[in-house]
């Protein structure tokens, strides 16, 4: 039994490192604390408890990772210093002994935080290393930890799914996170409209492989789609990545015609080259992610298609990046989400020889970026002098405020114009031209 008085008064620090899925469980994490008494540290303030939640998709996140929790640290001395997160997973000992680090929780033990942490409130985990760190073998992952949290955003996040079975010879997430797993579409629909109920207005699906949904349940990731269209309270939802071969011509098409469903998609092709893909032990080709690509082109021509990609895996070849390139170069997306390959300790990439040099992949990402930017900027640039309806974010007094079209655009406001009262708010705009660093189109608001 925990005892809340106990945490009356504390003050907490929240450091995220990461994907989507990460934020959104720091931010209910925030919520589980806030709700024990224990208040979000304001800038300047010393915390009495610190969570770092962390990533390992590639070492340069491990070194972020090390870099933030002797971050937080000095920053707040004295502190009860908690790191969950893929990293503490992978590695909770190594994580365990850094210096002012007190509780190590891996994916299984994360979802029962504020128990560990009164429990190790009093000082316990510091006594020994053995009480310092918790992480569950990888095949032993079972809980699905429930997330759907907005924090410092307009946006809510919508946990539906957890884990990964797919084991791609690059990728160490499977042995983060666990095999593939998900809560009901009941439970899920609940959260939704307690979403809705709490003001929002647009749910992003978040998840390490969401195409997998219901694995666990003998549900479907379509069925929880038309579930959720079916809540009017919410009027957008945006699904954050599908793999492609999860992807089905039934979804695109639902999707084409919903009421709440944005046109906008986020797939990970990770190579244009067959070769390659047959060496990430991806499970699809070249073919089908084209199909995908123009199905979605020719139901919602407007829709945002932004895409991952993986430059200089062992075994891609000068020919087979140049496959890749001109494979991209082909398709009708919006963005390239530009990866340098990362080894990581126990995947079967290692394994493969040809090895491509950090120089090489730097070049290699600098083609794709300035490719990237390219069709961002033409896809852009079709929509300037037409109207849209975006969903405006807060901003801080006198600056710009910023939000989204149903396809991604993103919108920026003038200071003169921005006022609290559209924080959250879907408005109906005209787009104009770009702003200062061409990462928006300015908008005017129409007077109906």
């Amino acid at each position: 039994m925990i005892v809340s008085s106990a945490f009356q008064g504390k003050k907490a620090a929240y450091y995220t490192l990461g994907c989507k899925l990460n934020f959104s469980e720091t931010s209910t994490f925030g919520r589980m604390l806030q709700e024990l008494g224990i208040v979000t540290v304001k800038e300047g303030e010393v915390a009495d408890v610190c969570l770092i939640n962390t990533c390992s998709v590639t070492d340069v996140a491990d070194h972020k990772c090390r870099q933030a929790i002797h971050r937080m640290v000095r920053k707040h001395p004295g502190a009860f210093v908690v790191v969950t997160g893929c990293y503490a997973q992978l590695a909770p000992q190594t994580v365990s002994e850094m210096d002012g680090v007190d509780l190590v929780l891996g994916a299984n033990e994360k979802a029962s935080l504020v128990q560990y942490l009164s429990d190790a409130w009093g000082g316990e985990a510091k006594q020994a290393s053995l009480h310092r760190y918790h992480a569950t073998k990888t095949k032993d992952i079972k809980t699905f930890a429930p997330s759907c949290s907005r924090g410092n955003r307009t946006r809510f996040f919508l946990k539906v799914q957890d884990g990964c079975d797919y084991f791609c010879t690059y990728c160490a997430i499977p042995y983060a996170r666990g095999f593939s797993r998900s809560t009901t579409i009941d439970n899920l629909v609940k959260q939704a409209r307690q979403a809705a109920d709490e003001g929002g207005k647009e749910i992003v699906l978040t998840g390490v492989n969401i195409g997998d949904f219901g694995k666990n349940t003998g549900e479907h990731f379509i069925d929880l789609v038309k579930a959720l269209d079916q809540m009017e309270s919410i009027s957008r939802y945006r699904i954050s990545s599908l793999e492609p071969d999860l992807i089905s011509d039934e979804l695109i098409e639902y999707c084409a015609r919903s009421r709440a469903f944005m046109p906008h998609f986020h797939i990970p092709l990770q190579c244009g080259s067959d070769e390659v893909l047959k060496l990430m032990h991806r499970r699809y080709d070249t073919a089908l992610f084209a199909h995908k690509i123009q199905l979605i082109k020719d139901l919602m021509p407007h829709a945002f298609i932004g895409v991952d990609v993986i430059v200089g895996m062992r075994g891609e070849t000068d020919e087979c990046f140049a496959q890749s390139r001109d494979f991209l170069e082909s398709l009708d997306v919006t963005q390239l989400h530009v990866f340098p390959y990362s080894e990581r300790p126990g995947t079967t990439a290692l394994r493969i020889p040809h090895v491509v040099s950090e120089v090489e992949k730097k070049r290699r990402s600098a083609v794709l970026l300035e490719m990237s930017d390219r069709k961002t900027h033409a896809f852009y640039q079709q929509w300037i002098g037409k109207e849209a309806e975006v969903l405006f974010e807060k901003s801080s007094r006198g600056r710009a405020m910023h939000g989204f079209t149903p396809n991604y655009i993103r919108v920026e406001l003038a200071a003169d114009q921005a006022d609290a009262s559209l924080d959250n708010q879907l408005v109906d705009v005209r787009l104009l031209g770009f702003n200062h660093d061409k990462t928006a189109l300015m908008a005017q608001i129409i007077q109906r």
